[in-house]
């Protein structure tokens, strides 16, 4: 009886523990919810999370804020999220850098298979390649031609190492055998700025935040990193088409939390997302961008896994040939 009298404080509190645990699944979100962005703002996965934070807002009842936590190409936002309380109100949306982080970092602060739970992939992106409006070459050819002449005059910039402007760069040299000098930056966000402002020659980046300054001929477009031209840029030529064969780097996007929360949580974010995604302004915004919307199955938690795994495999081996390293 004393050892039943003894245990009575520690059995109340384990269950006054419970019942907290319950109701905060129960009446998630009752407070504002953190959307972290890895990226500048202004950027395309930026672009992207300011699109749906709205109407996700709208189905979770709550509002969601875009937070930009950006360096060390996007590891710094996700080692946040790995490390925040596992209760929905820290969310990373992420592109193909959590992927390639992996392979470039030999001291990576988070496991992207074991440290997160999966809320479901966002939005796949095509890419473009583009140039200074004033740079000598007029199209494609041209551009090669004046690159293999000049290649240590010309600058290319990216996201930062490991960035998928990165990886598109790296590709770009690799095809057409030339190294050209290359410019990291915190975020596609100021390394177009300096694009449009003439400080680099060339940046590889995604629709997103390029078929606007193509069509208001801010810039020179070069080329589309899809097999297939598109339907919002239908004038601008493939890479593959004008001699780069096989070329393709289409940028996927998924949202994660942090590992330990509540299935119930984790659906509600995953009915939020849909939600978004369905929304009639999102939607048309995302067909201007040539962005499209995945399968309904990778919308799914298991979805986003599945395909992490996959590109991890896919990217590690490349960029370990490159020898390319972050730290």
């Amino acid at each position: 009886m004393k050892y039943l009298t003894r245990l009575t404080p520690f059995l109340t509190l384990a269950a006054l523990s419970l019942c907290g645990h319950v109701w905060a699944q129960a009446n998630y979100p009752d407070r504002t919810i953190s959307l972290v962005v890895p990226f500048a703002a202004g950027g395309p996965t930026d672009v992207v999370a300011r699109m749906l934070a709205i109407p996700m807002s709208k189905s979770l009842g709550q509002t969601v804020v875009v937070e930009n936590t950006v360096g060390a190409g996007g590891t710094l936002a996700s080692q946040r999220v790995a490390r925040s309380a596992p209760n929905g109100y820290t969310v990373l949306i992420h592109h193909t850098g959590m992927a390639t982080a992996p392979a470039l970092y030999k001291r990576l602060g988070f496991d992207p298979l074991k440290d997160f739970d999966y809320i479901g992939q966002v939005v796949d992106v095509p890419m473009t390649l583009l140039g200074r409006k004033d740079f000598p070459a007029n199209n494609f050819q041209e551009l090669l031609t004046y690159i293999r002449a000049n290649k240590d005059k010309v600058s290319l910039a990216n996201a930062g190492l490991g960035a998928v402007s990165h990886l598109c760069g790296l590709m770009f040299m690799s095809q057409v055998g030339v190294e050209l000098t290359t410019v990291p930056y915190k975020g596609t966000g100021p390394a177009m700025n300096d694009l449009l402002g003439g400080q680099v020659d060339l940046l590889c980046d995604q629709t997103t935040q390029t078929v606007p300054i193509i069509k208001e001929n801010r810039v020179k477009a070069y080329g589309v990193t899809t097999l297939t031209r598109l339907s919002s840029l239908g004038q601008l030529p493939t890479l593959d088409e004008q001699g780069l064969k096989g070329f393709e780097v289409k940028v996927w996007h998924g949202m994660y939390v942090a590992k330990g929360t509540p299935a119930p949580i984790i659906e509600k974010i995953n009915t939020a997302l849909r939600f978004a995604l369905q929304d009639p302004q999102v939607r048309q915004r995302l067909t201007d961008l040539s962005s499209d919307v995945p399968a309904a199955d990778k919308l799914t938690p298991r979805g986003l896994q599945t395909h992490l795994e996959a590109e991890i495999k896919k990217w590690t081996p490349v960029i370990q040939k490159a020898g390319i390293y972050a730290d």
